[in-house]
């Protein structure tokens, strides 16, 4: 959860995630869609899955037990090799380097490190760093406090440089260019799309959601029909799943970004008589909570339930 997530956004989702599937045995036995459900909002559904995969692996091969070597670690989906240090580090004491986000933010102002993260140069050498300054003793210790330094001390802005237990040391600290390290990632500007979302609603007030692919945006999780803003594609869309009487009604613009894009979303509810339209369409009551949908979905769906 914490692969490009904060730690102050996972915390209310590991609680609640740990407490539904408390075990690797219960995590693998659990189905996708309940997996998803306790992750979504959270964004990047990959690791949901890569971890409901790995439960099922560590059952197939470990006994339902994490494994306590490298390669086994590394051939499980979603850990690469930080993640696999971390585990063998911090559980099982052995000595491995780890290179999370707040390890590579303590490293750059340390050593004054030049480029972004994202190139390939610039990570290698954080690499190089990271080995080089783990140690053979008391490896567990060493690889939490440097996390710890990174969450708590040397903070992406206003690091705490007075605080800091290695501040004489860092030449960041020396040169007076903590804002500096990292250094930033060229910025690209970012397109905006638009979209609309038929929300198709029966006479009882369910709506029909469609499980999404497994592959894409919001892969795997439960969403509205989705087409082309225009009105020309819209009344075709609702025509391929209704062809009784229907209104339809606007609600307020939803704006969502993801990391390389911003999304308009104009959500749109068609009202039909019928409580089963066109191509067998699954209708499910708004307060139901058992699906996984993603975060302009649940608004939507909120501003249903407020209306009632």
């Amino acid at each position: 959860m914490l692969q490009q997530t904060q730690v102050a956004t996972v915390v209310g989702y590991f609680n609640a995630f740990t407490l539904a599937f408390p075990t690797i045995v219960s995590l693998a036995d659990a189905s996708e869609d309940q997996v998803l459900s306790k992750w979504a909002g959270l964004g990047y559904y990959a690791r949901a899955r890569n971890l409901h995969k790995s439960a099922k692996l560590m059952c197939e091969r470990h006994n339902a037990q994490v494994p306590n070597d490298k390669d086994a670690l590394l051939a499980l989906p979603g850990i690469g090799l930080s993640t696999a240090g971390a585990i063998l580090s911090l559980a099982f004491n052995q000595t491995h380097a780890i290179l999370d986000g707040n390890v590579k933010r303590v490293l750059s102002r340390y050593h004054q490190v030049q480029g972004h993260y994202g190139q390939s140069q610039t990570i290698n050498k954080l690499w190089q760093l990271a080995k080089r300054h783990t140690p053979e003793n008391r490896n567990d210790d060493y690889t939490q406090a440097i996390m710890d330094l990174g969450a708590t001390v040397c903070v992406r802005s206003e690091p705490k440089c007075d605080q800091c237990p290695i501040q004489s040391d860092c030449l960041a600290n020396q040169n007076n260019a903590q804002k500096i390290y990292p250094q930033s990632k060229p910025k690209k500007h970012k397109p905006t799309k638009s979209l609309v979302m038929l929300i198709f609603q029966n006479k009882a007030g369910d709506v029909h959601l469609k499980k999404r692919p497994n592959k894409g945006v919001w892969s795997g999780l439960w969403s509205f029909i989705e087409c082309k803003p225009d009105s020309q594609s819209i009344k075709k869309t609702i025509r391929e799943y209704t062809s009784k009487k229907y209104n339809i009604r606007r609600m307020d613009l939803i704006k969502h970004s993801f990391t390389h894009y911003h999304l308009n979303i104009q959500p749109i509810i068609v009202s039909t008589p019928q409580a089963t339209i066109k191509n067998n369409m699954d209708f499910f009551a708004i307060d139901s909570n058992d699906l996984g949908v993603p975060s302009p979905v649940a608004k939507i769906i909120a501003r249903l339930q407020a209306e009632r």
